[in-house]
């Protein structure tokens, strides 16, 4: 494992540029600590699956309400192939409000991309709270070549908050062989 540090926080765009010299010239993986995809396939390798297929750069896209899609990127895409899973992106934006928004298709925190991504991150001004979205530099990207959005299958857990974190803990606990089981008795065992 190799890593950069970002050293000051100005967005999801600025963090992905501080990889540029690592990356190189390779097709790299954007994955957000605090998105956890409990899925048979893993995430990413649905999305490398798409990526060898269609040769060009893979969101991660989850159906959300509207009452919850102003927390989101969210993307406008065309249905691309045969799963009903697969977009191909016309346009993004990031964080409208519910009635602005272009679908229910939000961005989940699982990115494959290619190094021409650097270049328009770099081009992109600075947004609100003076931040480099990687939404502005994805949507700049789809303007020259395809850009996916992939509907994973698979529960997204949004560890980011207090209980989405929970919901995680309780329902990998229970999967697992040695804990499953007693973990499983405890909660019975709780007077709710």
């Amino acid at each position: 494992v190799s890593y950069v540090r970002q050293g000051e926080q100005l967005g999801l765009g600025h963090a992905v540029l501080q990889a540029r010299d690592l990356v190189g010239d390779e097709p790299f993986a954007v994955m957000l600590g605090d998105d956890i995809i409990d899925a048979p396939v893993p995430c990413m390798k649905q999305m490398m699956n798409v990526f060898e297929s269609y040769g060009g750069p893979v969101v991660a896209v989850q159906q959300v309400p509207r009452t919850e899609i102003s927390a989101y990127g969210v993307i406008d895409g065309a249905p691309e192939g045969d799963t009903g899973r697969l977009y191909r992106v016309r346009d993004m934006v990031e964080k409208p409000k519910a009635e602005d928004a272009p679908s229910d298709l939000a961005i989940i925190g699982r990115y494959l991309l290619t190094p021409d991504i650097f270049d328009e991150i770099e081009r992109t001004e600075r947004g609100k709270g003076g931040e480099i979205q990687l939404t502005d530099g994805l949507r700049r990207l789809a303007d020259k070549r395809p850009l996916y959005g992939y509907q994973f299958m698979g529960v997204r857990h949004d560890a980011g908050n207090k209980l989405g974190f929970l919901k995680a803990t309780v329902e990998f606990a229970l999967k697992r062989e040695d804990l499953g089981g007693p973990f499983r008795e405890y909660l019975k065992s709780l007077s709710l």
